[in-house]
């Protein structure tokens, strides 16, 4: 299957949405880099600041609201990495690896967080090795994403399948639960890491736009299959060789 054939096999997929996603999130990239810088100094100032008050303060109520102060500015201090990894993000050092090492280092990393909620994480792989040349660390933190995605959105229970796969171009990893799906209007917009469909208070959506800027700086993609709605499944598809 070519590249060509890849997209058009998911409503989502099609090469002219991509373009325009792309170009919208090219622009996000330069507002997030700018604002990077602008926001960390004071959150840093803030969090050295509340850490410093708290080394001679004894009484419990302020130590706590010094300890609130500082982890919150943590918080989105983290958030401001994240931001900056969409930004500029480091390139990839690819070497040889394979898609099942991949797949299962991610597996490890998740399983407890399934375990707690209760969710079944399953894997189906081919008999034949998907071997390829990328940046396995990066690519088991995106697939780590999609992976966390599911699980945030399933919340309890539910099962999520990982499925490895290739084409003639590319090594494809997709990650699909059964939860509550991905509506319609928002499947042009789940990789801004300024969206977020989950209620105030559980953060932006920062993990699938990781997903998006490794992809990318692979020379692939990553976008939502709708034929399989009410079901949400999220492909990323990276190059088995390095594009020149």
């Amino acid at each position: 299957m070519s590249s060509s054939e890849m997209e058009s096999s998911s409503d989502s997929g099609s090469p002219d949405r991509h373009s325009l996603r792309d170009e919208k999130l090219a622009s996000l990239k330069r507002l997030a880099y700018g604002a990077s810088h602008e926001i960390n100094n004071p959150l840093a100032n803030i969090a050295s600041r509340a850490q410093a008050l708290l080394v001679d303060e004894t009484n419990p109520d302020r130590r706590h609201e010094l300890a609130t102060i500082y982890a919150q500015a943590m918080r989105g201090h983290e958030m401001i990495a994240d931001l900056m990894l969409f930004a500029r993000p480091p390139l990839p050092q690819l070497a040889p690896c394979r898609l099942s090492d991949i797949a299962a280092d991610t597996l490890r990393q998740m399983l407890p967080a399934a375990r707690q909620q209760h969710t079944v994480l399953k894997l189906e792989a081919p008999e034949t090795e998907i071997e390829l040349h990328a940046d396995a660390n990066q690519l088991t933190l995106a697939l780590g994403a999609l992976v966390r995605n599911a699980l945030e959105a399933l919340q309890k229970g539910g099962q999520i399948v990982i499925t490895l796969a290739e084409t003639d171009e590319f090594a494809i990893m997709s990650v699909q639960d059964d939860g509550p799906g991905i509506p319609a209007e928002a499947i042009d917009v789940i990789f801004d890491p300024f969206h977020s469909g989950r209620e105030a208070g559980r953060g932006l959506g920062f993990g699938l736009t990781k997903c998006w800027t490794i992809a990318q700086a692979h020379g692939g993609n990553t976008y939502v299959d709708s034929t399989v709605a009410p079901l949400a499944k999220i492909v990323l598809a990276i190059p088995l060789s390095p594009r020149t």
